[in-house]
């Protein structure tokens, strides 16, 4: 549960001002709350766990930098999706750039719940590596509108705010 001051939980506003006023703690809470999803977004892109992972920690400490910048009253969770994304695009341009990236179809899925047994795991992971052979065959705008909607459940606002363009 977030932390209150009179006994009520903050809401992510509350949250959003806090941090924007420099409070580190109101920020890790809203670190917590949205992680999940930014590492799922930041998968879509790089492919492989560890290198979401580090992208999903480069991009809040950017979205912390850019608290200021932030517009009261906005949705933070597409901004903050929309900077998970540019950071993980910056990443993988800048990997084939050097030629050091591999990218690879067959990481280890992003998931918060407990571990599958070895047969569902092998059965999931042969699953998505056939999805995402099939959306990578797409043109680009369509693949990227399907692997941000629906493999880390945004809604279409969202979707769209994250990639930059209408519903």
């Amino acid at each position: 549960m977030r932390e209150s001051v009179e006994g009520r939980p903050l809401d992510e506003q509350e949250l959003i001002a806090r941090a924007q006023n420099g409070e580190t703690r109101a920020f890790e809470q809203l670190v917590r709350s949205h992680q999940g999803i930014a590492l799922r977004v930041a998968y879509l892109v790089v492919r492989s766990h560890a290198e979401a992972e580090d992208v999903t920690q480069e991009a809040f400490i950017k979205a912390y930098q850019a608290m200021d910048g932030f517009r009261p009253k906005a949705p933070f969770r597409p901004w903050l999706l929309r900077i998970v994304r540019n950071t993980a695009l910056n990443r993988v341009r800048g990997a084939k750039r050097r030629e050091s990236l591999v990218l690879r179809a067959g990481s280890d899925p992003v998931s918060g719940d407990a571990a599958p047994s070895p047969e569902t795991a092998v059965l999931n992971e042969e699953q998505a590596r056939r999805l995402v052979a099939v959306i990578d065959e797409l043109p680009g705008r369509y693949r990227d509108a399907i692997m941000h909607r629906y493999l880390p459940d945004l809604s279409v606002e969202e979707t769209s705010a994250l990639l930059g363009i209408s519903p």
